[in-house]
């Protein structure tokens, strides 16, 4: 778990590098969570849905997009509606990887949708953001936004689920498409400290983990050990979940 070996993009939450066990057998969605399966849970737990993205206005296309603008709270509340549960960041990097060792389990067009290969024209997004930098190098927030907008005018945007390659586990999008919840607190040194076997997270926090980017990002954030944290309560275009299920319950 953690940087992998080889990776040179890795920053320092990623590392070190180590070993895990995890002692019970445990299910994970084979594809992040549908608008269509969300609109069931709504539905009959009488929720309502969040505020749509703008590429899917009223949530009117639900033919296998990605759920987005979830809160962790509503991708907790879901996953316990549907029997199952957030997974844990190391059942969720397990599972990513798919038995590959490598930051990727294939080539990155391949198994994920990401800035580049999302909108309506191929980009570069590495290249648009090293010339944001280098034109507001002192004003990172409004730098931000600018890369934003670009990716946004192209037409970027959440594809349906499973359209690229599955991993070795038969996992479709674990890496790109769109950010996923897990169960755990943000620590950026809990790799130093983290037990060896079953790590659930730290007790408390202030931000929730995310994992496996998104089409929003650039290719640093689409590896199998990045990690984002943020706080729980927000909402974003880019933001879904996948569910995992004890083995006992299934």
């Amino acid at each position: 778990m953690g940087c992998s070996t080889g990776d040179r993009e890795c920053d320092a939450d990623e590392k070190p590098l180590h070993q895990v066990t995890i002692s019970k057998g445990f299910w994970m969605g084979q594809t992040e969570v549908t608008v269509q399966a969300y609109k069931r849970f709504a539905r009959r737990t009488s929720q309502d849905m969040p505020p749509a993205p703008g590429f899917n206005r009223g949530w009117e296309q639900d033919d296998g997009l990605p759920m987005v603008n979830l809160t962790w709270k509503d991708a907790q509340a879901y996953c316990r509606w549907a029997g199952g549960r957030l997974s844990t960041e190391a059942e969720w990097e397990y599972a990513a990887r798919g038995g590959n060792g490598n930051a990727r389990y294939g080539p990155l067009d391949e198994v994920g949708w990401y800035a580049d290969n999302s909108g309506q024209h191929r980009l570069n997004a590495d290249g648009l953001w090293d010339q944001e930098q280098q034109t507001y190098q002192q004003r990172l927030n409004q730098d931000q936004e600018h890369y934003y907008k670009r990716l946004i005018a192209n037409g970027d945007r959440a594809h349906p689920v499973a359209g690229k390659r599955a991993n070795a586990f038969g996992l479709f999008d674990t890496l790109g498409n769109v950010w996923e919840w897990v169960n755990d607190w943000f620590d950026v040194f809990y790799y130093s400290h983290s037990p060896g076997a079953d790590p659930a997270g730290p007790p408390s926090g202030s931000m929730r983990l995310l994992r496996g980017g998104s089409y929003m990002g650039d290719q640093q954030y689409v590896r199998v050990s990045f990690r984002y944290g943020i706080d729980p309560k927000l909402r974003y275009s880019f933001v879904g979940a996948r569910c995992a299920l004890d083995e006992a319950n299934r």
